[in-house]
């Protein structure tokens, strides 16, 4: 995709749309769209940094709460997927660690995918009041988006090259870092 299309208005959308299906399914690559425009924030000046961590928040709070909404409304047995054994365990690691502390696990969550989904789904299904877990939701949004589309941007100012190699850069260090949280949270796990 040449670097121009980023800097276009729809690059915000698109992005919106990734990070918004982010939340449904892990597969989707909603991080690295963030981190991405992030880096042609930095180097390329438009769009905005702030538009950029603006829509992001607002695309995944959306999506995380349309996740508690069918936590609220479905429950988290009702199709064959969720009574999978891989599914079942981190709906009750989720369910433990929303009866300790729902902020630190909305804020923790937001960065490991399937926990993110299966703590939404929990937090629905436990009837959190949803005034606060929106609060609560909107606010860890809003500091992941800012986390994503500054590492980008950092990357992009420290590294030379324009904005294609400040993508390219950035979205590698994504990936890793992702990686790294994941090693991490299985070695918690066990």
């Amino acid at each position: 995709m040449p670097i121009d299309l980023l800097t276009t208005p729809w690059a915000l959308g698109v992005m919106s749309l990734l990070v918004l299906g982010d939340a449904f399914f892990v597969v989707v690559p909603g991080e690295i769209a963030v981190t991405a425009l992030g880096a042609v924030a930095a180097s390329a000046g438009t769009p905005p940094l702030w538009a950029v961590i603006l829509c992001a928040a607002i695309a995944a709070a959306a999506g995380d709460a349309a996740c508690y909404l069918i936590g609220r409304t479905v429950g988290t047995e009702r199709w064959s997927w969720m009574r999978g054994m891989h599914v079942q365990r981190a709906l009750g690691w989720a369910r433990s660690r929303l009866d300790t502390g729902t902020a630190t696990v909305l804020f923790t969550a937001r960065f490991i995918p399937f926990a993110r989904l299966a703590v939404n789904l929990v937090a629905g299904a436990s009837r959190i009041h949803p005034r606060r877990y929106l609060c609560l939701a909107l606010l860890a949004a809003s500091g992941w988006a800012a986390y994503q589309a500054s590492v980008g941007a950092i990357i992009a100012t420290i590294v030379p090259g324009g904005p294609v190699v400040a993508v390219v850069v950035s979205v590698a260090i994504a990936v890793a870092l992702g990686a790294v949280i994941d090693v991490a949270t299985r070695g918690l796990r066990r």
